[in-house]
């Protein structure tokens, strides 16, 4: 298979993302639906995602996942980011990417795998 262009990878991997944080969310006993938006805020941001990828990046992925998430990061978009600097949102997209490139490859454990250890990055951050 033709693996897609970083962005569309991205596009994918933030779905992905988006979806398993959400349950989550769930398993945490959150009725609200805004409480359950704001959490979900810190896991899914373009802020977290690059926190995640900063401790992903010290030892945690394969030469080629660091070549997935290269190519997301590096990926021209042809629009601004709303909420953050241009250098986070590389980061974030680049995560996604990374994302969406396992989904792709049927690598659903390592998939598994990466978004629970991203889970537990951003859950570590808010305790310290």
């Amino acid at each position: 298979m033709v693996l897609p262009n970083g962005l569309a990878l991205a596009y994918l991997g933030d779905a992905l993302y988006e979806l398993e944080v959400r349950k989550y969310l769930l398993t945490k006993k959150l009725t609200k639906v805004n409480d359950l938006h704001t959490q979900a805020i810190r896991f899914t941001s373009a802020v977290g995602q690059a926190k995640v990828m900063l401790k992903l990046l010290d030892g945690e992925l394969s030469e080629v996942e660091i070549e997935q998430f290269k190519r997301g990061r590096n990926a021209v978009a042809n629009r601004k980011p709303k909420n953050t600097d241009l250098a986070t949102y590389h980061q974030s997209t680049g995560f996604e990417a990374l994302l969406g490139y396992l989904y792709l490859e049927n690598l659903s454990d390592r998939l598994a795998e990466i978004i629970q250890k991203s889970i537990q990055i951003i859950e570590e951050i808010e305790v310290n």
